[in-house]
């Protein structure tokens, strides 16, 4: 007979299919008996922590993540002390104003250029690529690209502001492919210097700037944002659609990509908000309604879910091909707790808890 919290954690587990010390890919071996006690009292936030202190192992974190996710376990682990903490910071408080919103650039976009140059393909998309047609990474982010391109109707001579722009991806490619001139801004300082030296010679400038800083009277062709409205947060949700409205000509086009949640929520998961993304939140198809009404249309609206699932698989398997390197530069804990952000994030995305929009919009006259 178990101790009583392993006797729980057991039973909450078989409602995934996983097992406790089994044989199977997405199976747990524990190695410290206070991981039950850990992760029943700190939810979300101790199993991630436990997993990183090396108290817990598997196989597949994907698949495991997999079974809990769709078993709901996750809702179960939401209802911690950290979480009501964080919701409540969050409800309180806007944690992506303009003093804050720097916050995520130091904690994980400085974290090291070498990291994401092995991790990510030959543009460094950090987003989802588009495998349709794609058999390797380097060609789904150049679909990826290519797709957002077209959708904006890109012409040569044309003026685009990329929000976001991180190490310059789409700007290099709009800027190479389709003669667009690109003005990107970003809050990182690694991702402009090596941004800048990507773009070197080609019609683009990368500013250290946040988007609420973009002049008044600038005006812009386009508008394109890939991957950061993750980051811009539920409150300010209106002042970001404002800018870009108010930037973007009346016969212009807007492009936005972003991870999206099934539900309206106000905070982000407590392991993702300590370690991997601060202040971050996912928008919901109502939040983000209301936030563009009277602002724009949308033409399209998609969700490329199963394509940032197995994005996310590649990166993990180029991160994971120079995993001695990592640690012995970064450490043991950094390398785990990557490898759960990676893992975890595509288990996100097969479960169907996460989608990642692809939305296409005309501003409102």
């Amino acid at each position: 007979m178990g101790h009583p919290l392993e006797t729980r954690a057991r039973h909450l587990l078989e409602r995934a299919g996983v097992d406790i010390h089994g044989r199977r890919p997405w199976d747990i071996t524990v190695r410290n008996p206070k991981f039950y006690g850990r992760v029943l009292r700190d939810g979300s936030l101790g199993l991630g922590e436990s997993y990183m202190d090396g108290w817990w192992e598997c196989a597949h974190l994907d698949q495991f993540f997999d079974r809990v996710m769709s078993a709901g376990l996750d809702r179960v682990a939401a209802r911690s002390w950290a979480a009501a903490g964080l919701w409540l910071r969050a409800t309180l408080f806007n944690r992506q104003s303009r003093k804050r919103s720097s916050a995520v650039a130091r904690r994980h976009y400085d974290a090291g250029n070498d990291i994401f140059e092995a991790m990510l393909g030959r543009r460094m998309v950090y987003t989802t690529g588009y495998w349709r047609a794609a058999a390797t990474l380097d060609a789904a982010e150049e679909a990826k690209l290519d797709w957002v391109c077209r959708k904006l109707e890109l012409a040569p001579g044309m003026r685009v502001l990329d929000i976001g722009c991180g190490w310059g991806s789409f700007a290099q490619f709009a800027a190479e492919k389709y003669g667009a001139q690109v003005y990107g801004i970003t809050l990182s300082q690694e991702q402009r210097a090596l941004g800048e030296q990507r773009c070197a010679g080609l019609p683009v400038e990368l500013k250290l700037q946040d988007y609420r800083e973009v002049q008044a009277n600038a005006r812009f062709d386009r508008v394109v944002s890939l991957g950061m409205f993750e980051h811009v947060g539920y409150k300010n949700y209106r002042a970001f659609f404002e800018v870009a409205r108010r930037v973007l000509r009346p016969d212009g086009r807007m492009y936005l990509s972003t991870i999206g949640s099934n539900r309206t929520v106000h905070a982000t998961d407590p392991w993702i908000e300590k370690y991997i993304f601060p202040n971050s939140h996912l928008p919901s198809i109502q939040q983000l309604g209301t936030a563009m009404e009277d602002h724009f249309l949308p033409l399209e609206w998609r969700d490329w879910g199963p394509d940032y699932d197995r994005t996310l698989m590649a990166w993990h398997a180029n991160f994971a091909g120079r995993w001695e390197e990592w640690q012995r530069k970064y450490g043991l804990a950094f390398c785990r707790m990557w490898q759960y952000y990676l893992l975890a994030s595509a288990a996100g995305f097969r479960a169907r808890r996460m989608q990642v929009w692809q939305l296409v919009l005309d501003p409102v006259a």
